[in-house]
């Protein structure tokens, strides 16, 4: 999950996406020779317009140097995992599939499975510039079938937002640096006791945000225990494990302290909006646990700008449970540009998403989305090094980075997580009746003789 936040066309609602979706088949370095514009559909969520302006900007370029050739956005209106469900229905059929789609890289295991993309193989082969994408993110593109069948765009990571004045009126220092989970905890009651009318704590949490809530919020938490949800090596999945009930047990001590947003605030598919663009700025909030992108929405091109943003947030990194191993955490995903299986015009189709993710287009993504570059040369550019006073921070992480298991089951025990989650905040389910219901339910999904305890 990533950057979801800002990405918005006005005006256009769901019906008119599922009404202008492409049509036609091709395969691998094919397909017809039918004119038609190639549609590329994506997330249109929150108030800002750095997606608009990019898409917006790479369609002039493509059809200036294409004659002939036209490119439609397609902007699919939805919260995240309104967004998956949306887009892999419209790609079942090549009567409402898009050519070209914005997919997370946790899915595309799962969306080859189903028949939904195609590999890139062939082109990439002939593309100069591939050999500008680093390893790291090349490989987060690639199958469990070793093809590649997206082109990333940038990357991140995720730390602790916190605001230095709402700090300063607590009597906690501005330049904060956690060591561990209880170290986060009595700042928060710190600033519940001195500043009442201020949320301490925000941690996603709960079905509405989504892979948010499984990514910034639980795994951010658990695999800062030392464990992990999936073991490769074994090519197992987690089941039965302490530090599950121990991450939840943090949810519920947030919650029933009243340190987090309220239920009502905190499960409301609209969270991560109000966070970014109400609850920060507006001093409200003390410390958000989020990505790398946040700031993205304060910039001018921003959906919510704050000139002070700087001044104001200060970052630090995710402490493990007790201090141990590295001694901070993080988390890091990604988006790539992918091609449908019935995309209606392949290679015209390549051509568009080679120009998204040209030099001169994704240094000016990068920049206005506070991505981290996959690019080598984008990552070098002064342009680019100079574009965020954030960047250098959110660059060290990456050592310490975790990524999600990337295979076909992972969207289904996400999803469990997120149910967890949620009955732990509502009070449903104490963390160990939390946890025993995702075993079961993750033994459901893999099968009992791919779980183990780890």
């Amino acid at each position: 999950m990533r950057r979801r936040n800002f990405l918005t066309i006005a005006g256009l609602g769901a019906g008119t996406v599922l009404g202008t979706a492409a049509c036609g088949g091709s395969s691998e370095g094919g397909g017809d020779s039918a004119g038609g514009a190639i549609k590329v559909a994506y997330q249109q969520w929150g108030s800002g317009t750095v997606m608009k302006d990019y898409l917006t900007n790479v369609k002039s370029a493509y059809e200036s140097a294409n004659s002939g050739k036209t490119m439609e956005l397609v902007p699919i209106v939805a919260a995240e995992n309104d967004y998956y469900t949306k887009l892999q229905l419209m790609m079942r059929s090549p009567r409402t599939s898009p050519d070209v789609v914005y997919e997370d890289t946790f899915l595309i295991n799962s969306d080859i499975t189903a028949g939904y993309l195609q590999p890139l193989d062939s082109w990439l082969g002939k593309w100069e510039e591939w050999n500008q994408f680093q390893d790291v993110a090349k490989g987060a593109a690639k199958a469990a079938d070793g093809k590649t069948y997206g082109i990333p765009d940038g990357t991140d990571t995720r730390a602790l937002w916190y605001n230095r004045d709402l700090f300063a009126q607590a009597g906690l220092p501005t330049e904060w640096t956690p060591t561990s989970w209880d170290d986060i905890l009595a700042a928060a009651r710190e600033i519940k006791g001195k500043l009442p009318d201020v949320t301490p704590l925000n941690v996603y949490a709960g079905k509405a945000a989504g892979e948010a809530a499984s990514m910034q919020g639980f795994e951010m938490l658990f695999y800062g225990t030392g464990t992990t949800l999936y073991d490769v090596d074994q090519d197992k999945w987690n089941v039965g494990s302490p530090e599950f009930r121990d991450s939840l047990q943090f949810i519920k001590t947030i919650f029933d302290e009243k340190l987090a947003p309220d239920p009502s605030i905190a499960l409301d598919a609209q969270v991560g909006n109000r966070m970014q663009e109400e609850f920060l700025p507006g001093g409200k909030l003390a410390m958000n646990l989020d990505g790398s992108w946040v700031s993205s929405t304060w910039l001018e091109t921003g959906g919510a700008p704050w000139p002070e943003w700087n001044e104001v947030m200060g970052q630090a990194p995710m402490p493990t449970k007790d201090g141990s191993g590295e001694g901070r955490i993080s988390m890091s995903g990604g988006w790539t540009w992918a091609m449908t299986k019935n995309a209606s015009n392949a290679d015209d189709a390549w051509n568009v998403m080679s120009t998204l993710t040209s030099f001169e287009n994704n240094l000016r993504y990068n920049i206005n989305a506070a991505a981290v570059a996959v690019r080598k040369d984008v990552a070098e550019d002064p342009e680019y090094t100079g574009s965020n006073p954030t960047l250098e921070f959110f660059s060290s992480l990456v050592p310490v980075t975790q990524y999600r298991p990337q295979n076909t089951e992972y969207p289904r025990v996400s999803n469990e997580i997120q149910v967890a989650m949620e009955a732990v905040v509502t009070g449903q389910a104490t963390p160990s009746e939390a946890a025993d219901a995702y075993d079961e339910a993750v033994k459901g999904i893999v099968g009992e003789d791919k779980t183990a305890t780890f």
